[in-house]
């Protein structure tokens, strides 16, 4: 087959891997293909995904066999299905095999079906959903939540429903993609400000309002960043939306349920529970199912999301087996069982960093869900992640677009049910892994963007 993978010995010297041009070039080099033919022009982009696949150094749209769970057998990267340690998978609190969460679908799926078979502006909510909102509401304590069908959808939509032309959008330089396309949607007056720099913000707002009184600001953040597994100082931005007469919009996709207390994630932890104007987020990483929400204290901008973001509007809404699924795992958030759940996914992830520490590994951010473990070129972390794979321990490298050219990382993404056998098996293998990676030679160039 074309595309089928040359078996890679680690031992091997890694010359010849380089100079095939599969550790070359990047995403960014493919992003706005040229020429009159739409459906031919992004030949090379498919000649280097080829190239890579060949060489065993192309790590996406694997398969995962059965549910995601610390063990998982995974097909993909050129391999035959193999069953191994699974970083890969956003399951934080292994919800997603848990008896309560199961039954709950399935009682929704005898109940209600399969399906919404309507946008929530018409007839796709059901009880269930109406049920969502309230659970949600009572833990972020917000009165108002406005359910959307993906967590992507949710960004988007909160974005482009409430922003106009006229009005300004200040960006956190790392927030995910969803906000930042919402953004560039919605008004040509985006700025990014550094990353978690709160001296920027302030400096920005006070420019925007000594020049325009009148138009709106929106500030956009995250809880938790999950390229770089850090937060923001939400009392500080909050205050200085108040001072400015902006608005400020926390993404809290990864964090919610996962950390904080009671499972309110960032939020909860720095006291700002019911203070912060507008929190969206993800059901994703969770809550063991797809969907997304926005959550604030105002109904004129519940009515707004209703009435004019698109995901929401003109999609269908949140299936009754989603919302059941999703309103399951948020009871078990809430309980003494969570807190279990996320102390054992704390200890986890407390170690793990220290023996990759102790490894002489360079770890991002702090304790969290997520360990980004550094390897800076895009080179390194093609052949971290193809060793890995062959060990059957299986991560996300993450290089341009969803982290900045030249730092990537290896995301690794834990469970509660991650067992410390696992943590300490994994760890020297994903040390000797980033090393080996690091001595490969300089990459021969990729094909051309333009064939």
């Amino acid at each position: 087959m074309q595309n089928e993978a040359i078996p890679f010995d680690p031992s091997q010297d890694l010359p010849a891997l380089a100079a095939s041009g599969a550790l070359g070039g990047n995403v960014a080099l493919f992003r706005q293909p040229r020429g009159p033919d739409l459906m031919r022009r992004a030949q090379p982009l498919d000649d280097w995904y080829a190239l890579r696949m060949r060489h065993g150094v192309w790590p996406y749209n694997r398969r995962l066999e059965g549910a995601p769970g610390p063990l998982s057998t995974v097909e993909g990267d050129g391999l035959p299905a193999a069953r191994g340690i699974n970083f890969a998978s956003q399951d934080y609190l292994s919800l997603s095999a848990h008896p309560a969460v199961l039954a709950a679908a399935m009682a929704a799926l005898a109940e209600c079906g399969p399906h919404s078979a309507g946008s929530a502006v018409l007839l796709g909510n059901s009880r269930l959903t109406g049920a969502l909102e309230g659970l949600l509401g009572e833990l972020l304590q917000c009165r108002h939540v406005v359910l959307f069908p993906t967590g992507w959808g949710a960004a988007f939509g909160a974005v482009t429903a409430l922003v106009h032309g006229a009005d300004h959008v200040l960006i956190d330089g790392l927030a995910h993609a969803s906000l930042r396309q919402g953004a560039m949607a919605a008004t040509r007056n985006v700025t990014s400000f550094r990353h978690l720099d709160c001296d920027h913000v302030r400096e920005l707002l006070a420019g925007i309002r000594a020049m325009d009184s009148q138009a709106a600001i929106l500030v956009i953040t995250e809880g938790l960043f999950s390229m770089d597994a850090d937060s923001p100082d939400l009392p500080l931005l909050q205050y200085l939306c108040r001072e400015y007469g902006a608005t400020l919009l926390v993404d809290v996709a990864h964090d919610l349920g996962a950390m904080g207390p009671g499972g309110t994630g960032v939020i909860g932890a720095q006291g700002m529970i019911g203070k912060i104007d507008m929190v969206i987020g993800a059901f994703s990483k969770t809550f063991a199912s797809n969907g997304g929400f926005v959550a604030c204290d105002a109904p004129s901008v519940r009515r707004q999301l209703q009435l004019f973001a698109g995901p929401h509007m003109f999609s269908n809404a949140l299936s009754p087996v989603q919302a059941a699924t999703v309103l399951a795992c948020l009871r078990i958030v809430a309980s003494p069982e969570g807190e279990t759940l996320r102390a054992a996914l704390m200890r986890h992830e407390v170690e793990l960093r220290a023996l990759l520490k102790d490894e002489g590994m360079r770890c991002i951010g702090a304790p969290s869900p997520i360990v980004p473990l550094w390897t800076g070129t895009e080179a390194a972390c093609r052949i971290a992640g193809m060793l890995l794979a062959r060990q059957q321990v299986f991560v996300n490298p993450m290089e341009f677009p969803g982290v900045p050219l030249g730092a990537a990382r290896l995301r690794l993404q834990l469970m509660a049910q991650h067992t410390p056998a696992q943590i300490r098996r994994a760890a020297p293998l994903l040390a000797a892994a980033v090393r080996k990676a690091g001595t490969a030679p300089r990459p021969a160039l990729a094909p051309s963007a333009q064939g």
